[in-house]
């Protein structure tokens, strides 16, 4: 692994689809922008993107941030200004795209997650490899019961979904960044 993985994450807010499968915004919540930002500093993504087109949700992002960046927060948990420090609020995909392709020299693969599969898949080892070689790799996560379709012309292909043995199928969006975060560039021990 490259000491410094060329890696940005993207967490869309909106478009993301509900239950019903209709197109929606949902709501950026303290937990995701916390224990994202904890796993994106635990294994060295230069920046974790929250997407909203709204701006009571940007500015509310920005509050929290702020605490913990240059409040009371700071001085009270050092480690988790340095991990919020990765956080940057956008209103659109697009604009995170643009930002990441002007700030590594050439165009991120972009590649989502999906917990139920869509479009060409691209396997855990393969990306690996990529992001060992150098390439720029934008990984996207939806929120609500996932992204909607518009987000898919977007992207390049999508990550396999975290199966465990049974049928179950349900984690958080904290818990699947965490483990594919690992996945892609976790140390791993030969023997």
């Amino acid at each position: 692994m490259t000491s410094c993985p060329r890696v940005d994450v993207a967490l869309v807010h909106a478009p993301v689809v509900n239950r019903q499968g209709e197109v929606i915004g949902s709501a950026v919540t303290n937990l995701d922008l916390h224990d994202i930002a904890r796993a994106c500093r635990t294994f060295g993504i230069d920046t974790y993107w929250v997407i909203t087109p709204f701006v009571r949700q940007q500015e509310l992002s920005a509050q929290i941030i702020s605490h913990w960046l240059e409040g009371h927060g700071k001085t009270a948990n050092p480690d988790r200004a340095e991990a919020l420090s990765l956080v940057r609020v956008r209103a659109r995909l697009d604009e995170v795209i643009e930002e990441s392709r002007a700030k590594f020299g050439r165009n991120p693969v972009v590649v989502a997650t999906c917990a139920g599969g869509q479009q060409e898949m691209i396997s855990y080892p393969a990306l690996r490899q990529k992001i060992e070689d150098g390439v720029p790799v934008l990984l996207v996560f939806g929120t609500g019961w996932g992204l909607a379709p518009e987000v898919y012309t977007r992207v390049a292909s999508t990550l396999p979904p975290i199966h465990g043995p049974g049928n179950y199928n349900h984690l958080s969006v904290r818990s699947a960044a965490s483990i594919i975060l690992d996945r892609l560039l976790g140390c791993r021990e030969n023997g």
